[in-house]
């Protein structure tokens, strides 16, 4: 039986680095998304004045076309979304700037080593392109200051959060105030009947896979032996040899509507056939485990981690907070779209 997979969601700090790809391969702000800030303005011109630097029109086009590629990819944004988008990169851009200073200001050196490896990996991996066996030697030298900002960026990053190392109490608060974090969620026993489909099969073949597992529910329910049924008929090969025992499953690492079905069955009892995206399955839930909340001295270790993180989180955003009010940036805001929330604000264009 397919169970959902539990992966997390994406990082976004790689942004900078692809931006800068992007420009090191020849995107320039004419092909820059329609709905970019600078449509119209010279590409050259200011857009951005923070700390003695310059930021053009050109950079933030070539930004903003990056982030609305990765944030956009299912379609066409709504002009909310795009006014948040245009002003997160303008944020982003001068944030950067405002961070390489003070990495430079510290004395701090990119790690040689590391940037050639990184060519060294962009060679084999564009090894039978013509572009860049063509341009290699143009593009290597952008490539490569990119590849030495990012890696100011990551030990100014490194730096500000290596110094956090949370006492005894603190972490000991930390896990009584987030209990639900090392909490071991409820686990149901389970066994399982499938009566596998192809998905694309056809109607026909689905209510007949139905009607036979409404007549297995029937045998169920008149005594039959559920171990000895799961063996004769489920197409769950991990769990059918063992009589259809799945073992025990978290609770939401089944489909949503198994799940929904075991919420509303007692220990011992079997459900009513449920479709699922593998056809039709029949479940006895054998028993249950309660959430138990895991020993401290258990999880000090993770506990300890999670508030460093936390607190590294903090402590780096006030860090990028008072370097902006340090130095406060003049942004060209001409040609972004009005916030959501702006009182008498302009519709967005309609696409």
């Amino acid at each position: 039986m397919r169970q959902k997979s539990m992966k997390g969601v994406r990082g976004c700090r790689a942004t900078v680095l692809s931006l800068a790809l992007l420009g090191a391969f020849g995107i320039h702000a004419a092909e820059a998304s329609p709905a970019a800030s600078a449509k119209g303005a010279d590409p050259k011109a200011a857009f951005a004045q923070v700390a003695g630097t310059t930021i053009t029109h050109e950079e933030f086009n070539v930004a903003f076309s990056t982030a609305a590629r990765n944030k956009f990819f299912h379609g066409k944004a709504g002009g909310d979304e795009v006014a948040l988008l245009q002003r997160e990169v303008a944020d982003q851009l001068v944030t950067r700037v405002l961070l390489l200073r003070e990495a430079r200001s510290r004395g701090m050196a990119a790690d040689a080593a590391a940037i050639q490896k990184e060519i060294d990996m962009y060679d084999q991996r564009y090894a039978n392109s013509e572009h860049w066996k063509k341009n290699r030697e143009q593009l290597v030298p952008g490539l490569k200051a990119r590849l030495e900002e990012q890696s100011l960026l990551s030990q100014m990053e490194k730096t500000v959060r290596a110094d956090l190392q949370p006492d005894e109490a603190a972490v000991r608060a930390y896990y009584a105030k987030h209990a639900e974090k090392f909490t071991e969620p409820e686990q149901l026993h389970v066994s399982v009947i499938l009566l596998k489909i192809d998905p694309s099969s056809p109607s026909a073949v689905w209510e007949k896979v139905q009607k036979e597992a409404a007549d297995i529910a029937r045998q169920l329910g008149e005594g039959a032996d559920f171990a000895a049924l799961a063996r004769q008929h489920s197409g769950d090969a991990p769990s059918r040899a063992k009589g259809g025992d799945m073992g025990y499953v978290h609770t939401g690492m089944l489909p949503d509507e198994a799940q929904q079905a075991l919420n509303k069955t007692k220990s011992g009892e079997m459900t009513a056939p449920v479709k699922v995206l593998q056809g039709f399955a029949i479940f006895r839930l054998i028993g249950r485990k309660e959430p138990k909340l895991a020993e401290f001295d258990a999880v000090r270790n993770r506990a300890a981690e999670l508030l460093k993180r936390e607190q590294g989180e903090e402590a780096w955003q006030k860090f990028v907070t008072a370097l902006k009010s340090q130095s406060p940036a003049q942004i060209d805001q001409t040609h972004f779209l009005p916030l959501p929330d702006r009182p008498n604000a302009r519709a967005a264009p309609a696409r």
